[in-house]
């Protein structure tokens, strides 16, 4: 009842009623990645969607599957044999918004103190 009621209440959390059913109507099952995101095509082949394995977080997929869900190649991950290189980096979540988010020296919500002004600093004024 739980998973159910998720599904009608929340886009954020893996895929509504609507994108069930579309996807159980008109989705070819095209493959799924190392995180358990599932990627589908229309039967035209048109429109490609992902149902992300938790929060719907566009940075969860990989390189390679972000080519074919831009239309930047026609074929797969899932149908050829890509390999990941050697300068791409292992996912990393994307933390803004929560508290573990990047705070630069000086922000407000960063617990040490802003440093103190040294007076160099002259305003401009229109002449």
């Amino acid at each position: 009842m739980k998973e159910f009621l998720l599904q009608v209440f929340t886009w954020w959390n893996g895929q509504t009623l609507g994108t069930r059913f579309h996807t159980w109507r008109n989705g070819q099952l095209v493959g799924e990645d190392e995180s358990g995101n599932r990627y589908y095509r229309d039967k035209t082949g048109k429109r490609r969607w992902v149902i992300y394995n938790g929060d719907a977080e566009a940075s969860r997929i990989p390189p390679g599957w972000h080519g074919w869900m831009h239309h930047r190649t026609d074929t797969p991950p899932s149908e050829e044999s890509y390999e990941q290189r050697d300068w791409e980096k292992p996912h990393q979540p994307n933390l803004t918004g929560t508290p573990a988010a990047y705070r630069p020296p000086g922000s407000i919500l960063t617990p040490e103190r802003r440093p103190e002004v040294t007076g160099d600093y002259e305003p401009w004024t229109p002449s």
